[in-house]
């Protein structure tokens, strides 16, 4: 339900903040084959389609499924994360998704628009952002592991410290170590391009963050009868003294 939730924000955002650099860059591969004499292609799904109910289909099933495993990572963190909440967990581990599952892959294999790409490298593309995905993801869990046997010996502040270094260098040192990619050519418009990409930063960013918010709402909700009982149940009488 939260992944819904947030699916609903992240298509409002993608509607009028990424369709435009969309439609810009499919229009310049339109122009370029035009202009290499190559016939167009009929479209299978109009382009009215593709950017609304397409679009709505899509982010919403990509929403639910963040929403599951982040359920997943939502029960393995709560507890674990020292004396917070179920709430702030709720919001750590959002956080830390948008961080490891978006933005550090990012940042190595930023996302292209339409027009950008060969289709021969797609699968190379796709294996090394998926591996950059995996590695930043595990030195996340790593760093939440490490924070914990850190703490007795340097605190709580000090060890979350020391494990979030150790974890961005091995993601640095993996970043420094896979192959670049760079097929954006000289032709293609540069505003066009940051547009894209801050528009899917922009997407990822609601996204998560909606998720936080609601799931940490929800759980906060579904926690409250119970601690109304615990509230209420009378306390054990201490024992007599003997």
């Amino acid at each position: 339900m939260s992944g819904l939730i947030a699916a609903v924000f992240a298509f409002l955002v993608a509607y009028l903040v990424g369709e435009g650099p969309v439609g810009s860059a499919i229009d310049l591969e339109s122009a370029a084959s035009a202009a290499a004499g190559i016939p167009a292609e009929p479209d299978q799904v109009s382009r009215t389609v593709q950017s609304t109910l397409g679009l709505a289909v899509a982010v919403a099933i990509y929403g639910a499924a963040i929403g599951g495993l982040f359920a997943i990572a939502y029960a393995f963190a709560l507890g674990r994360l020292g004396r917070l909440s179920e709430r702030a967990t709720a919001l750590v581990v959002a956080a830390g998704g948008f961080l490891t599952v978006f933005l550090l892959p990012f940042l190595k294999y930023p996302a292209n628009p339409p027009a950008v790409g060969s289709a021969e490298t797609i699968g190379r593309r796709t294996g090394l952002y998926l591996l950059m995905m995996l590695i930043s993801v595990l030195a996340g869990i790593g760093a939440a592991i490490l924070a914990r046997q850190l703490e007795p010996r340097l605190g709580s502040w000090n060890g979350t410290i020391a494990a979030i270094v150790i974890a961005g260098l091995v993601v640095l040192g993996a970043a420094w170590v896979m192959p670049n990619i760079n097929e954006v050519g000289r032709e293609f418009p540069a505003a066009t391009l940051w547009s894209f990409r801050m528009a899917s930063i922009e997407i990822q960013f609601v996204l998560w963050s909606v998720l936080g918010i609601a799931f940490s709402a929800l759980t906060a909700r579904a926690a409250a009868p119970r601690r109304v009982r615990a509230a209420r149940r009378p306390a054990e009488p201490e024992p007599a003294a003997g």
